[in-house]
């Protein structure tokens, strides 16, 4: 017969816990900032570029625009998964 086993993180026995968290949120900002400006300089880069009729440059900053926004949904969805992780494993 097996007996269930808990096994869920102690996140109070991490040393400077707050430390890592300012850490941590200071990433996430700076990823956000960086990828809000990238938006905004290849969104402009592709729309000169289309203008000017250069497919390779309008292309090129398209791959932009897309790295960019999966940038900014990856880093703004870490949190909440991580929550969620750590949420389910408490609840075990």
């Amino acid at each position: 017969m097996r007996h269930p086993v808990n096994v869920y993180p102690d996140l109070g026995a991490l040393g400077g816990r707050g430390a890592l968290l300012d850490v941590a949120g200071a990433l996430l900002t700076i990823v956000l900032v960086a990828s809000c400006l990238m938006l905004v300089i290849c969104a402009a880069g592709w729309g000169l570029t289309h203008w000017a009729g250069n497919v390779r440059g309008a292309m090129r900053a398209r791959t932009g625009v897309l790295i960019s926004v999966g940038a900014a949904a990856l880093a703004g969805a870490t949190n909440t998964w991580v929550n969620y992780l750590l949420a389910v494993g408490a609840s075990f």
